[in-house]
């Protein structure tokens, strides 16, 4: 996992090169609860740091999902559409949300790596 890294808002995105697959993390599908709907973004629009990427629905809430770094994407995992529980039962493998060309890899730095990111998970649950 070492070429994963996580935002605050429970997003992961796993960097190979100059592009990255993104998702959200096992606590925020745990959270959600059963994900029914997943709104994917469009392939080859620009997304900027942090800003909106995509937006679930479970039978708790709906949440919106942030880009953990700035791209173009280039690729969406459709298989979303007819099975939004991917993201249940595989969110760092078949429920990945969308495939990213990395704008600025410098934009990393903003982002907690695994073990700091379990310390974050930590400091919730206190």
């Amino acid at each position: 996992m070492k070429h994963y890294f996580y935002t605050k808002e429970h997003e992961w995105i796993n960097i190979d090169g100059e592009t990255a697959y993104v998702g959200i993390t096992e606590y925020a599908q745990s959270a959600l609860g059963d994900i029914t709907f997943v709104e994917l973004p469009k392939v080859d629009s620009e997304v900027e740091q942090f800003e909106r990427l995509a937006a679930v629905e479970s039978v708790k809430a709906a949440s919106d999902i942030f880009s953990p770094m700035s791209g173009k994407v280039i690729e969406v995992n459709t298989a979303l559409d007819s099975k939004p529980e991917l993201i249940n039962k595989s969110c760092f493998e078949n429920g990945w949300i969308a495939k990213i060309e990395l704008a600025d890899e410098e934009e990393k730095s903003n982002l907690m790596t695994a073990a700091e990111y379990e310390k974050f998970l930590e400091g919730l649950e206190e």
